[in-house]
């Protein structure tokens, strides 16, 4: 049995076909076309889904479903994508569409949501929790939650919007409107914008050179590379940095108590560089303390695929 993942980015549309182990068999992806609108999206995420089909020597009946993560506010129930902003769609029934073209079983998840899905079912989760929260440290702060096994999405079909709860009342402008939002000082965004900053106000920094006097390529590891070469400015920086995102997940532990919380995304690739004082302060910060913590904090596995991953997964989760 197969099914077929699509990640419906607002930069590309990702797609692979997944066996029923949750291995990609064949994969591939096209630019987003936003001036192409809703009906011309659909059909390029239909075109590719049939080409990757066809190359994997398959037939459609020997697809079992077709699965869409998307940004926005997603209704799975009426098969619709409420909001999208970077899309432009809004209302839009991209299931009646998606079937006018492969007339296939479809399901829908919120982008992150579904990776968090992916995780907990091959990834870092493997099914062997029942509760898991994936957080990604990208563009911006996108957060999943299973618990028991199913996403939780909320009564409105918005919830999990981890990356806009507040840490600092009045603090940084975020582009969803609020000011102080966790995606403002934790998304892999915020750690350059804060090294570049840093880097200006302190021109002897050795952010300055690792980037070669152009702060226009500062990116998440450069912090991290001068703060491990001994530079006192990018230290306080990543330890700044960290210290967010420790009290964020400090936060997400204490209202739900997960098993496991994932965190991915490119910031990640530090490793234990990260990891280790990131499980320090969040000892420190739960709820009773250290020895009061047990939830698991591991590095995600599934790295971009776990969105295409998690659609094809969601059958599991909606087929009657």
């Amino acid at each position: 049995m197969y099914n077929i993942g699509i990640d419906l980015g607002g930069t590309n549309i990702a797609a692979a076909v997944v066996d029923e182990h949750g291995k990609i068999v064949k994969k591939a992806s096209v630019p987003t076309r936003v001036e192409q609108g809703f009906q011309g999206i659909v059909k390029s995420m239909a075109d590719l889904a049939r080409n990757l089909i066809e190359e994997a020597g398959l037939k459609p009946k020997d697809i079992n479903s077709v699965g869409i993560g998307s940004p926005g506010t997603i209704d799975q129930d009426k098969g619709e994508i409420v909001f999208a902003y970077n899309l432009g769609f809004n209302h839009s029934p991209i299931r009646e569409e998606f079937i006018k073209h492969l007339g296939l079983p479809v399901y829908l998840g919120n982008d992150a949501n579904v990776a968090a899905y992916g995780e907990y079912v091959y990834g870092a989760g493997n099914g062997n929790y029942k509760d898991l929260v994936a957080i990604t440290l990208g563009t911006g702060l996108g957060a999943g939650i299973v618990l028991d096994g199913k996403l939780v999405c909320g009564s409105f079909n918005g919830g999990a919007e981890l990356g806009h709860m507040v840490m600092v009342v009045d603090g940084e402008q975020c582009n969803c409107g609020r000011k102080g939002c966790w995606e403002r000082y934790s998304s892999a965004t915020a750690l350059i914008q804060q090294a570049k900053a840093a880097a200006e106000k302190h021109p002897q920094s050795l952010l300055n050179q690792l980037v070669e006097h152009d702060l226009s390529k500062m990116n998440a590891k450069i912090p991290f590379d001068a703060a491990q070469q001994g530079d006192q400015v990018a230290r306080e920086v990543v330890d700044n940095y960290i210290r967010f995102l420790a009290v964020g997940i400090a936060n997400v532990i204490n209202i739900l108590q997960p098993e496991i919380v994932v965190i991915g995304g490119g910031v990640c690739a530090q490793g234990d560089n990260l990891l280790k004082p990131l499980l320090e302060l969040v000892q420190k910060e739960v709820f009773g303390g250290g020895e009061s913590l047990h939830t698991e904090i591991r590095i995600a596995e599934l790295g971009n695929d776990a969105g295409i991953v998690g659609a094809a997964e969601l059958y599991r989760l909606y087929a009657k």
